[in-house]
């Protein structure tokens, strides 16, 4: 019970309205343009990724929480972010192994992920 007194349900709240905000825009972008979902989603990592970079996103995330970390801006902030700390540590080779340490571990598990679920389902071409 003493959990539930001490949650912070504004936190959650704005979580959700940040969240929900990127998969509306998302879903806006498949609906009303000629844009593939992977190129809407490339999109969005690079805006991350840009926004993190200038030091902007991080507002966001101190915001939003998982509403911010979560969706795909979420991993492009999480590039900048690690490419930046690694320059500052290893130079300029940093440029090239911040962005992926920063981010092995949600990369290793999408590729697990994955990998499960192909093994699960049974995947078909679509109708056209």
């Amino acid at each position: 019970m003493e959990f539930w007194q001490n949650f912070d349900w504004s936190l959650l709240l704005r979580c959700f309205i940040v969240g929900g905000f990127i998969c509306i825009i998302g879903q806006i972008l498949i609906d009303k343009t000629k844009l593939t979902p992977a190129r809407i989603l490339v999109m969005f990592v690079t805006i991350g990724t840009i926004l993190g970079g200038l030091g902007i996103y991080k507002y966001l995330v101190d915001f939003a929480g998982c509403g911010a970390t979560v969706p795909l801006t979420g991993f492009g902030n999480n590039l900048a972010k690690g490419t930046i700390e690694a320059v500052k540590e290893n130079g300029f080779i940093g440029i090239f192994t911040g962005g992926l340490k920063a981010c092995a571990g949600g990369v290793a598990a999408a590729v697990f992920f994955g990998y499960i679920a192909s093994l699960i389902s049974k995947p078909k071409m679509k109708k056209q």
